[in-house]
């Protein structure tokens, strides 16, 4: 089969290697969509700049895949052939604390392995899974919907869900990429009265309120607080979301989120430096940090989705076949979209591939 590395420098090497035989409690999954991801690119596409959870391992690239199951080995009791799936991209050591949470992005036993981290993931005609981390993924929803859900969706959810967003809420998003066009799709199907979004980039801003992320876009500079407090009433949002992984992304969030409001980092990498008192203190600011979800959160996604006829593949504007990985990888490296897919299989049609 094919399979995709990331060898750094912006490079992307296709090999040809075996095809994957499952072990116990281990399924072989025929990919047909796998979504890139901006920590993929942070820490892996551009330079190996990861260790603990974040080391590139040097497998096969990938951490968003979907596909079908096309075999089963012995001792595997929920999933079979021809099963749906979308995958949960952390196998833990299923012992730990976090892991009996479901939180296996957060294990941290040796014997914790990230699909296209630590190992072989979603670039590729067949992925080697843990039953543990199949999703079941319903015929009304697609396989890049369900390559969305496994990780970009799926974390935008968590945050939401972290600061419970309701019809109560106005709602900051800050960062109108992949994950933060999730969000404010997100906040709203959970009744936030007002969506407001952030971008530094305009096309960014204008993908997010043709896809009806925001109801609001702003540029992200000086005049951004401003902006958030007049669409407001001067209050500012009870939520707000950064998923811009900037510090000034992180500082807009903070200073556009109303007094006794609720904050949610999300995006990876970079610094924040406040000044504490009149930032959060005086404030009475309740601040969390969301990493990914947790096995039982993505599957209440999933039924959520179908419930609310919600489809994260709408988020996807790039869609490339396997050979193609490489352009895939520039284009998301770019910035200057959505979502950017792998797709694979049969369904290249279905899927739309056209090189972009």
């Amino acid at each position: 089969m094919r399979g995709a590395y990331l060898p750094g420098g912006r490079q992307v090497e296709i090999r040809h290697i075996a095809d994957p035989t499952p072990g116990h409690g281990q399924v072989v999954v025929a990919m047909r969509a796998s979504t890139i991801c901006g920590s993929d690119l942070r820490a892996i596409y551009r330079e190996h700049l990861g260790t603990g959870a974040e080391a590139y391992c040097g497998v096969v690239a990938g951490h968003e895949p979907c596909g079908e199951v096309v075999a089963v080995g012995p001792g595997c009791l929920r999933f079979g052939v021809g099963d749906r799936v979308a995958i949960y991209h952390i196998a833990g050591c299923g012992l730990c604390r976090d892991c009996r949470a479901g939180y296996m992005i957060s294990c941290t036993s040796p014997e914790r392995a990230a699909y296209g981290w630590q190992r072989d993931g979603g670039h590729a005609d067949y992925l080697l899974a843990q039953e543990s981390t199949l999703v079941r993924l319903p015929d009304s929803l697609s396989w890049l919907d369900g390559a969305c859900v496994a990780c970009g969706f799926g974390t935008a959810y968590e945050a939401i869900r972290r600061v419970g967003v309701s019809g109560r809420d106005a709602v900051l998003v800050v960062g109108l990429g992949p994950v933060g066009l999730a969000a404010g799709q997100l906040a709203k199907a959970l009744g936030a009265t007002m969506v407001l979004g952030a971008d530094p980039v305009a096309s960014r801003r204008e993908l997010a309120l043709s896809l009806g992320s925001v109801d609001v876009a702003v540029a992200a500079d000086e005049s951004a607080p401003a902006a958030v407090m007049e669409a407001t009433g001067g209050n500012g949002c009870e939520v707000s979301v950064d998923c811009s992984g900037s510090g000034a992304g992180r500082a807009l969030a903070l200073a556009g989120t109303r007094r006794w409001g609720r904050c949610v980092l999300v995006g990876e990498g970079g610094r924040l430096e406040i000044d504490v008192s009149p930032t959060l203190i005086h404030r009475q600011l309740t601040v969390h940090g969301s990493w990914v979800t947790s096995l039982g959160h993505m599957e209440e996604l999933v039924e959520l989705l179908v419930r609310w006829d919600l489809h994260p593949d709408r988020t996807v504007t790039h869609r490339f076949p396997l050979e193609e990985t490489a352009a895939a990888y520039a284009t998301a490296d770019s910035g200057v979209g959505g979502k950017v897919a792998v797709v694979m299989g049969l369904d290249l049609v279905e899927a739309g591939v056209d090189g972009g």
